[in-house]
């Protein structure tokens, strides 16, 4: 029988999994919106456009460069649960 210790266990590495996995995308989007906001405000520029398109490209190239390591972090959290999964049925 599972106890409520090994379910939370399990849920707080769920949720260790997805914020080491979601905080580079986040970080690097934060970091290009903080960016473009500075140069918005130096130049004067207020177009609300001008955050969307870097961040958005910045993101897809943070998936490029890590999706091999984020699949492999989101892959390993899978298989180590589905291989105490018997230990689960108990």
């Amino acid at each position: 029988m599972i106890t409520q210790g090994e379910v939370l266990d399990i849920t707080q590495q769920a949720f260790m999994t997805v914020i080491t996995t979601a905080a580079p995308i986040l970080l690097v989007s934060l970091v290009v919106g903080l960016v473009i906001s500075i140069f918005q405000t130096i130049t004067s520029i207020q177009e609300q456009t001008l955050t969307f398109v870097p961040k958005i490209l910045a993101a897809f190239v943070t998936m490029m460069l890590l999706g091999a390591w984020m699949m492999d972090n989101m892959s390993g959290y899978m298989s180590d649960l589905w291989t105490n999964f018997a230990l689960y049925l108990n």
